[in-house]
């Protein structure tokens, strides 16, 4: 006699080969949408029987979400990062919670490189001239940017990602600075990263790009006396989380030309608002928070986390549990 598969509900339509993994090992539910987050009653609604949740950075599993599941064991994430999710309500439940960290390191990696130079050399503010016809006579001084190569890199959160930026800036001779909450010697015996405070690593970078995770520590972490801290010629960008940044400060700070430019695919709320203050910005960079949006990352981290839903359910070991703090 075949053992009842655990029941498990998802919040988007995944990739097939992830709901494959599902389908052959738990009696699955889905929001059965792609583009379309789960309204909150169909959320509240889909959890009631569930033993097993596959969820995205999009829901807010809250307390009320977990109270409305009595059955469930186990929290899968299709992310890194986790501050959607009331990890204090799954603690006191005894619920799993799992995530996908590594398989998107170095994509978004990528992408906070593609921000940092496309915002240094101007590239959509070059793109936008010839599109409405402004290219005129060269000039010495036309569009003109800032250097990348042999300037120094600050990097705000040196984890898995942070690392893989670090790890890019050797390839353009750059000076490498970082700070996280405590010097990491092995990482500067491997990449000859020097630690620093963030006040000082602010002022002494050309490139700050930003990689922490978000907590209630470092909410709000960049704000007008940081960004005066940071050189005239200087470039920002943020791959981490939106919420990091407070952006009216940051609005006023790029006007004032302190950073120089900006690079963001992340916000305070999203998706961004057409009459958002940061599209009137020339020196503004924007993707809609694209960092992992490559099909084989996208892919391997749905697939990661269908495994580890399976994997808790089933009672196997995955090394992708997140620790209760």
């Amino acid at each position: 006699m075949n053992a009842v598969k655990p029941r498990v509900f998802v919040t988007r339509r995944l990739p097939d080969p992830a709901l494959a993994i599902l389908h052959e090992h738990c009696t699955v539910t889905l929001w059965d949408q792609i583009e379309v987050p789960i309204p909150r009653a169909e959320l509240l609604r889909g959890v009631a029987e569930a033993e097993g949740l596959l969820c995205l950075i999009t829901d807010r599993i809250d307390r009320d979400v977990i109270a409305a599941a009595p059955s469930l064991r186990a929290v899968s994430i299709m992310a890194v990062g986790y501050d959607n999710i009331d990890r204090a309500a799954l603690a006191a439940r005894g619920i799993t919670l799992t995530n996908t960290p590594d398989v998107l390191t170095e994509t978004t990696a990528d992408l906070a490189w593609a921000l940092m130079l496309a915002a240094a050399r101007r590239v959509v503010e070059g793109h936008k001239l010839i599109e409405q016809g402004g290219w005129g006579p060269w000039h010495p001084m036309q569009m003109v940017g800032q250097d990348i190569y042999g300037r120094t890199l600050g990097v705000v959160g040196a984890g898995r990602i942070g690392r893989a930026v670090l790890r890019r800036g050797q390839g353009f001779a750059m000076r490498l600075l970082y700070h996280n909450r405590r010097p990491d010697p092995r990482l500067e015996a491997e990449l000859g990263a020097v630690y620093r405070s963030l006040d000082d690593l602010l002022s002494e970078s050309d490139v700050v790009v930003v990689t922490a995770p978000l907590t209630e520590a470092t909410r709000g972490m960049f704000g007008a006396a940081q960004f005066a801290r940071m050189k005239p010629t200087s470039v920002f960008v943020n791959v981490a989380r939106g919420p990091l940044v407070r952006e009216d400060e940051l609005v006023a700070a790029l006007r004032a030309g302190r950073p120089w430019a900006a690079g963001l695919d992340v916000f305070e709320r999203e998706p961004l608002v057409p009459d958002h203050p940061l599209l009137t910005l020339s020196n503004v960079v924007l993707t809609p928070h694209i960092g992992s949006a490559t099909v084989a990352t996208r892919l391997r981290m749905a697939t990661l986390a269908a495994e580890n839903l399976v994997a808790v359910l089933h009672g196997q070991p995955t090394p992708h549990i997140v620790p209760v703090e």
